[in-house]
C-alpha cells in the first residue's frame, strides 16, 4: 500500500536518523558538540540520499562496488554537511527552549490520518508496521523539523531587513517581473454540424454545416437582445455550457493569431459574426479585457520584498550556519569524512554564488563600448 504520509515523511525520517541513538554502541565517525554520528547514522543518510536523487536505483546497483561508490562519492559531500548543520540547528533549538508540545504533535498525526484516510487505529497502525516506523520515531522526526523550521525563523528571517535602496534597485533591474499582459474573458455559444457518415458525400457534409450556419445566425440575432450567457446556457453544444459559455480570463499572447484580429475588433460587451469551427459555428462575445500594465514601485513593493527577501534568505541560512560549525566543537573520527565534508561546504557555498549571479541583473555596457 502506497501511501501520501511516507511521501510527506520520507524527509523527515532521513533528518532525524542521526544522533538518535546513543544508547547504541558501535562505531563513532563524528562528534558534534558531544553528540555523536555513527557508522549507521551516515551509511543511513547515504541511502535515503541515493533514493532521492535516483529514484530507479535498484539493489543490484548497491551491490555494484563501483557503481555504489561512484554514486555515494556524489551525494557523501552534501549529506555530511546536511547531518551536522542539523544537528547544530536542533542543538540551537534546544538552547532556545524550543520543544513540541503534546496538542501540536497530536494535530499532525490528525492531519496524516485524514490526508491518508487513515480513519481507524488499527488502519494507522497497520500503516506505520508496513514502513517500520513507531510514534515516538515520528516524534522525533516531526519535532527535529520544527526546531529547525524555527530556529532559521528566529535566527536568520526574522532579522532579514530590506532596505528602500534594496527594492527599488531590484525593481529597476526586474520591472518585467511586474508586468501584467493584456487578457481578456470571454463567453462562447456552439452549434456544432449534424453528423454525416461518409457514405452520404461531401454535399451532405457541406449541407450539416449550413443548417448550423443558419441555426447560429438565429441564436446571434438572440444574443443581441437577451442575456448571452443565458441564451448558451440553453441551446450550446460546447462544454462551456455550464458556466454560460464563460472562457478565461486568457492572456491575448496565448490565444490564435486569428481569434487575436478578431478580439482587436471587438468592444467589450460585444458579440462576433458566426466563426467556421470545421465542425460547426461559434459566437464569441468578448466579456472584459484587462489591458497591459507597467505596475508602479509602489502598487509592486509588497512582491518586490518577498522576491528579494527568497533572494537573500539561502545566503542568510549559509552564513548563520558558518557561524555556528565555527563556534561548535567538532572531533572527527573519520579522515575521509571529514574530507567529504569539507567539499561539500565548498559546493553549497559554490551554489549559493552561482544562485546569485543569476538573480544579478547585467551591468551596464561602459560609456564608448560596443553594444
Amino acid at each position: 500500500m502506497t501511501l501520501r504520509i511516507f511521501g510527506v515523511l520520507g524527509l523527515a525520517l532521513g533528518l532525524s536518523v542521526a544522533g538518535l541513538r546513543a544508547d547504541v554502541i558501535e562505531q563513532v565517525l563524528v562528534k558534534v558538540n558531544g553528540e555523536i554520528l555513527t557508522k549507521t547514522d551516515v551509511e543511513q543518510l547515504q541511502v535515503s540520499a541515493l533514493r532521492a536523487s535516483n529514484p530507479n536505483v535498484t539493489a543490484a546497483d548497491l551491490q555494484n562496488d563501483v557503481a555504489l561508490r561512484k554514486m555515494l562519492d556524489e551525494v557523501t559531500p552534501r549529506v555530511i554537511v546536511n547531518a551536522i548543520d542539523e544537528l547544530l540547528l536542533v542543538q540551537r533549538g534546544r538552547e532556545l527552549g524550543l520543544k513540541m508540545t503534546d496538542e501540536q504533535f497530536n494535530g499532525i498525526l490528525a492531519n496524516i490520518r485524514k490526508e491518508n484516510k487513515l480513519d481507524t487505529e488499527e488502519k494507522f497502525q497497520a500503516a506505520l508496521k508496513q514502513e517500520g516506523l513507531t510514534i515516538p520515531g515520528l516524534r522525533k522526526a516531526f519535532e527535529k523539523q520544527m526546531l529547525i523550521n524555527r530556529v532559521q525563523q528566529q535566527d536568520v528571517f526574522a532579522r532579514i531587513s530590506i532596505s528602500e535602496e534594496e527594492s527599488r534597485a531590484y525593481f529597476d533591474a526586474h520591472k518585467e517581473e511586474f508586468l501584467t499582459n493584456e487578457s481578456v474573458t470571454l463567453r462562447e455559444l456552439f452549434v456544432r454540424a449534424a453528423t454525416t457518415a461518409p457514405a452520404e458525400g461531401p454535399a451532405a457534409a457541406q449541407a450539416a454545416m449550413t443548417a448550423a450556419r443558419e441555426k447560429i445566425e438565429q441564436i446571434r440575432q438572440r444574443v443581441l437582445k437577451e442575456d448571452f450567457a443565458a441564451v448558451a446556457g440553453e441551446v450550446s453544444d460546447a462544454a462551456s455550457k455550464a458556466n454560460g459559455g464563460l472562457i478565461g480570463p486568457l492572456g491575448v499572447e496565448e490565444l490564435n493569431p486569428d481569434i487575436q484580429k478578431l478580439l482587436s475588433t471587438l468592444k467589450v460587451g460585444q458579440v462576433s459574426e458566426p466563426l467556421d469551427a470545421g465542425n460547426g459555428y461559434r459566437l464569441l462575445k468578448l466579456d472584459a479585457r484587462v489591458p497591459r500594465k507597467q505596475a508602479t514601485f509602489e502598487e509592486a513593493r509588497d512582491q518586490i520584498a518577498d522576491k528579494v527577501f527568497n533572494q537573500r534568505r539561502a545566503g542568510e541560512v549559509l552564513k548563520y550556519l558558518e557561524r555556528l560549525r565555527a563556534q561548535a566543537i567538532i572531533e572527527w573520527k573519520s579522515p575521509s569524512l571529514k574530507a567529504a565534508f569539507d567539499v561539500g561546504v565548498v559546493e553549497a557555498g559554490k551554489a549559493l554564488v552561482e544562485e546569485a549571479a543569476k538573480a544579478r541583473p547585467a551591468a551596464p555596457p561602459k560609456a564608448g563600448s560596443n553594444p
